[in-house]
């Protein structure tokens, strides 16, 4: 007679072993599953650094024995002209037609088309060889012209 371990009148033993074998085997794959996942230092926290104390400059200027501020002198006005500086042209071959590189107040040159408006009140009118004109309106009459630089002559050999 052949004997097995299985006792087929008590199948509880078995269904509870085969429980607790998957539950470790779920709890194992949880584990392992959060720990690959996880960010790398996720849970620490972040320390905070204290706002640094701004000291008060005026305050401190009194405590030298530094005496009340004297008020700067106004910058005197720039004319139109010093403001504007044409730096490069496209005229093109029909009338009223182009495009002009102009500087305004030192500032990187910006590309602007016969008709546009470099700033209020005033408008690119026309461009032409080396120069460009602007005025209050499109249609109105010039107010200032720029030119653009003489190149420097080539040197004789």
């Amino acid at each position: 007679m052949v004997t097995t371990s299985l006792n087929p009148s008590r199948p509880w033993g078995v269904r509870l072993g085969t429980l607790a074998l998957w539950a470790l085997a779920g709890a194992s794959l949880v584990y392992w599953g959060l720990r690959l996942t996880a960010q790398p230092g996720a849970g620490a926290p972040a320390a905070t650094a204290a706002a640094p104390v701004v000291p008060d400059a005026q305050a401190l200027a009194r405590l030298l024995g530094a005496g009340p501020a004297v008020p700067a002198a106004a910058a005197p006005a720039l004319s139109p002209a010093s403001r504007f500086a044409l730096v490069g042209v496209l005229a093109g071959r029909q009338s009223g037609g182009g495009a002009a590189l102009i500087a305004v107040d030192g500032k990187p040159a910006k590309p602007y088309r016969v008709g546009a408006s470099i700033e209020p009140g005033l408008v690119l009118q026309a461009v032409g060889p080396r120069e460009a004109r602007l005025g209050a309106s499109a249609g109105g009459a010039s107010t200032l012209t720029l030119a653009m630089p003489v190149p420097n002559a080539p040197a004789a050999k």
